[in-house]
């Protein structure tokens, strides 16, 4: 008996159910074999999961969210729901964030009010250090997130160490916090991949700190540094601007 068969416009494709785990799949086109595998690449690591599951034995079922969408559209669910999934600490198969998840994903009422009323800053004091942690901070999580994606550790000349009153959290360009250093510490930490030395180790500086004062706090706090980042650059430490 010939499998049925549904013609969809448009599909998000979700599930690969194995005790709860879930795999959101792209957004494709075409005709969906009901629960049939025949037209996967099982060799390819993006079915690893997959493989997985039918090694075992069982039965890898689909589910779709939502059909008769265009391309835009199922992007933007497929993106959606990684992010409400992953700030729900359920666990998706995918190694990547949906499309355009740093720019519009989930965020805080805070940091909506950052992104849209956000007011340049054009300088910031000598007692003062701005780190950027876009590939350290999980969004949505609030203040300790921030703390602990701030705190360590980080090349800073250790020379002027000794005058850095205040640390200023930049994520995407926006200062989205402000802590007062009690004290800085050594750690060890590695080279980045792309550096020569990838692979050893070095000193790098870090601290133990709290949120700033009130009136140094708002001085910085949701102030927008884009207008003088140039795109790529690589150092996550600025001390002025």
């Amino acid at each position: 008996m010939t499998e049925p068969k549904i013609t969809l416009k448009r599909l998000l494709e979700f599930g690969y159910k194995k005790e709860n785990n879930l795999f959101l799949d792209s957004p494709k086109k075409g005709k969906l074999t009901d629960c049939a595998l025949t037209d996967l690449d099982l060799t390819s690591a993006k079915y690893e999961k997959i493989r997985e599951i039918t090694n075992s034995g069982q039965t890898v079922g689909h589910i779709i969210v939502r059909h008769g969408l265009t391309e835009k559209e199922a992007f933007q669910i497929e993106a959606s729901l990684i992010d409400a999934f992953n700030f729900s600490g359920i666990l998706l198969s995918n190694k990547v964030l949906g499309h355009n998840s740093i720019e519009k994903g989930l965020m805080t009422s805070d940091e909506i009010k950052r992104l849209y009323n956000a007011e340049p800053l054009d300088k910031i004091e000598e007692d003062c250090i701005i780190i950027n942690i876009n590939k350290k901070y999980q969004r949505g999580k609030g203040e300790q997130s921030i703390y602990e994606a701030t705190k360590e550790t980080w090349t800073i000349r250790e020379s002027r160490l000794y005058q850095l009153k205040y640390v200023l959290s930049e994520y995407r360009g926006l200062i989205v916090e402000v802590f007062e250093v009690f004290e800085w510490y050594e750690k060890e930490r590695g080279f980045t991949p792309n550096a020569k030395r990838f692979g050893e180790t070095k000193i790098g500086f870090g601290f133990n700190g709290q949120i700033a004062p009130e009136n140094i706090r708002m001085k910085y706090l949701n102030k927008s540094i884009a207008h003088v980042k140039k795109r790529g650059a690589a150092s996550a430490i600025r001390y002025n601007l």
